[in-house]
């Protein structure tokens, strides 16, 4: 039978309306937007739903998207879709760790609202910078990136796209040597810090602090960090891992790879956006993956899958 894996986007792939037609339409969508807004003192109807210039800023950004892909997944599981398996890009292994069952829904939203912060202010405006490199293997990066001081990887996205981080000057210096070694495009990324550095360790120990305060509970399906890109299994690694995540390379392409390797064939994107769709498909185009970012989705995607399932359970009995 097939494994069927829910993925969440990270911080960049928030829209404006994201989760809103949910909100509207389901009493237990809105029941976790509004629950959010009383726990941190937040509109998060004005937050997502409309116009303004606080999404796209970090310390607001993470609540909202974890908010919102939690909320869709609580439609997607109140029509029966479970996963086997669980895995988040960056910000999303918050979402992935919740519906994995090790911690709460509003745990989460509440300890990401502190990375968020965390975060933004760990290096003054300016110091840091990322970028994207298009056209280089990991191996041809590392080698350049490597030896260099005050630059590193921070996400193994998929193949031919990988991002680099750090002290802005360093990044700078890296994204000249990388053209030169062959990359087709080294592209600066508009973010307010460099984010998955060592810049950051001192963020990731304060997020600790706040790990602390969690409720932590067994969890009763597996996820995958994107620290070592390995199943855990034992809720009682998980705090080390987000506190290690802050600083650590986000190793995605790992992840998806690992997954696949535990029999997964079947992904479902739950978020705003197709990003990592798209990753998925210059990872293994012959897995199939489903996106859930608008509610006329849940059901399409449901019907699919429960449709799937029927067609193999008539094969493994033979001819009816």
């Amino acid at each position: 039978m097939s494994k069927i894996a829910f993925i969440y986007p990270g911080q960049g792939a928030q829209k404006c309306g994201m989760g809103k037609d949910f909100y509207e339409a389901d009493a237990g969508a809105r029941r976790l937007y509004d629950q959010a807004g009383d726990l941190l003192e937040l509109d998060f109807r004005q937050l997502c739903f409309e116009e303004n210039d606080k999404l796209d800023i970090t310390e607001y950004t993470q609540a909202a998207m974890v908010t919102t892909c939690l909320a869709m997944t609580g439609v997607v599981r109140a029509r029966g879709l479970e996963p086997d398996i669980t895995a988040g890009l960056s910000l999303g292994e918050y979402c992935a760790i919740s519906v994995a069952g090790g911690m709460s829904e509003l745990d989460a939203i509440r300890t990401v609202r502190s990375r968020g912060i965390l975060m933004q202010q760990a290096v003054p405006a300016g110091v840091g910078s990322m970028a994207a490199v298009l056209g280089l293997t990991a191996d041809e990066i590392e080698a350049v990136v490597n030896p260099m001081e005050g630059v590193s990887v921070a996400n193994y996205n998929c193949p031919g796209q990988i991002v680099i981080t750090g002290y802005a000057q360093a990044v700078e210096r890296a994204s000249q040597a990388l053209q030169e070694a062959g990359a087709k495009r080294v592209v600066a990324l508009n973010v307010s810090g460099p984010f998955h550095s060592a810049l950051l360790t001192e963020a990731g120990k304060r997020l600790g602090e706040v790990l602390e305060t969690v409720e932590w509970s067994p969890l009763y399906i597996p996820y995958v960090t994107n620290v070592t890109a390995e199943t855990v299994t034992d809720i009682g690694l998980t705090k080390g891992l987000l506190e290690r995540q802050v600083a650590s390379s986000v190793r995605w392409e790992q992840s998806i790879r690992r997954m696949i390797a535990d029999g997964v064939d079947t992904f479902v994107e739950i978020g705003p956006g197709r990003t990592l769709s798209g990753f998925l498909r210059k990872i293994d185009k012959d897995k199939t993956c489903y996106n859930i970012e608008r509610l006329e989705d849940v059901d399409a995607v449901v019907d699919k899958l429960a449709s799937n399932k029927s067609a193999e359970a008539r094969g493994a009995c033979g001819p009816v």
